[in-house]
């Protein structure tokens, strides 16, 4: 081969090289910040927007380090509406309540960071939030943004609340801001997780974004209490089951870097009975969610610390790979599977009859098992034994059985 020929086949390699490398920091907008699926709190849930304080927050704090939370992975501290005051600067900045939050959210985030957690803001992209007070970030994004860099906020939850003029929200408006949003916060260098809630799943979602709202609002503590099912539908607060419906029709999205939100989890005295709640976190597992805790970290019964506690339901959330999705429904039973990367699958068989219990079976061909399978219960913490082909099991009335098939 002629120095010719070598030169040119060189400056073609260079050529690909640049061009891949384009294609690909174009489509790597930001740094991967979610390898797996972000897990802490939310104040929202059980506190709403007037119960919340920096006093309770920093209570919560300790809490989330006393109970074991933190050092589980529940590593972000959410502090949704509630912490602004009722109007904005004469800059357009954002003001903290002068009642609840006198000294500021900065001391809250020092507190935070010493104590190993990280601390996120919920903040509106609008001109009002949810209640509508002026405190919205159009037109003034640059603005709020650096006011978080400053005061070292590590996740932001960006709701699409009001947009007060003729036309209101388009499509166009919402693709335009929420993007925005995520160039600025790149442009940072700041490490923040960008957390989208506009109350339903778009497809570019992904493309700037760690985690995305797929659903309206959980029905939870502060709109009346929690439900398993649309028995008395509250508004456009959901039940678990309908929430985790409409978050399975858009599993083929998840991947890392990017998680399918199906909003806070209502765990603890909020409506659910204590079968509920682990059938509710077994799904947001499976379903490879974020797992944010929308409890009173400061006052959990044993059995609550059990469920959002449990090493192997927490592995399984943050288990490599994509969604797990329902894989049959039969009338009132249902059952929900997720493949890990090591072999092992993660099944969900569920009750949803209120008052019968049932027994569930499945082909273990139908996840991927040939021959014999090891089965393990997750919340009873004990090997049911090795089975062949089939499997059965006795699922209590709006409960589920929570296996791990290796």
């Amino acid at each position: 081969m002629n120095k010719r020929i070598i030169k040119v086949i060189a400056l073609l390699l260079v050529l690909q090289s640049i061009i891949v490398g384009n294609s690909f920091s174009q489509n790597q907008r930001f740094k991967n910040l979610a390898t797996t699926p972000p897990m802490g709190w939310n104040s929202w849930n059980w506190f709403g927007k007037h119960d919340i304080n920096e006093q309770l927050v920093r209570e919560v704090i300790d809490a989330m380090v006393s109970t074991g939370l933190r050092d589980a992975g529940y590593r972000y501290m959410v502090i949704d509406g509630g912490w602004r005051d009722t109007k904005l600067g004469p800059n357009g900045e954002l003001l903290c309540h002068p009642v609840k939050f006198p000294n500021g959210i900065k001391p809250l985030a020092d507190y935070a960071h010493e104590r190993g957690l990280k601390i996120g803001l919920h903040t509106v992209p609008g001109t009002h939030d949810c209640a509508g007070d002026p405190v919205g970030g159009y037109g003034y994004e640059e603005v709020h943004i650096a006011q978080f860099v400053d005061w070292g906020i590590d996740f932001i939850k960006l709701d699409r609340c009001q947009y007060n003029n003729e036309e209101g929200w388009t499509e166009e408006l919402i693709h335009d801001l929420y993007t925005k949003w995520s160039e600025l916060i790149q442009e940072t260098g700041r490490d923040i997780i960008f957390n989208i809630s506009a109350y339903e799943f778009r497809e570019w979602n992904p493309e700037i974004s760690h985690m995305s709202r797929t659903t309206y609002d959980i029905s939870a503590k502060v709109t009346g209490g929690a439900n398993f099912i649309d028995e008395t539908p509250v508004d456009n607060f959901l039940s678990v089951m309908t929430i985790a419906e409409q978050n399975n029709e858009v599993a083929e999205y998840a991947r890392t870097g990017y998680w399918n939100d199906p909003d806070m989890m209502v765990t603890g005295e909020q409506g659910l009975t204590l079968e509920e709640q682990k059938a509710h976190f077994a799904l947001w597992c499976i379903m490879s969610s974020p797992l944010f805790l929308g409890n009173d970290p400061r006052n959990m019964t044993s059995e609550e610390r059990g469920i959002i506690l449990n090493e192997t339901a927490i592995a399984i959330n943050q288990a490599p790979g994509g969604q797990g999705t329902r894989i049959q429904q039969k009338g009132d039973t249902e059952i929900w599977a997720k493949r890990m990367c090591d072999g092992k699958t993660a099944v969900l068989l569920l009750n949803r009859k209120p008052d019968a219990k049932v027994s569930i079976s499945f082909d273990l061909k139908d996840i991927g098992v040939s021959g014999k399978a090891r089965i393990h219960d997750i919340y009873a913490e004990k090997e049911l034994g090795i089975f062949y082909g089939k499997f059965s099991g006795q699922v209590s009335p709006r409960s589920g059985l929570f296996i791990l098939v290796e």
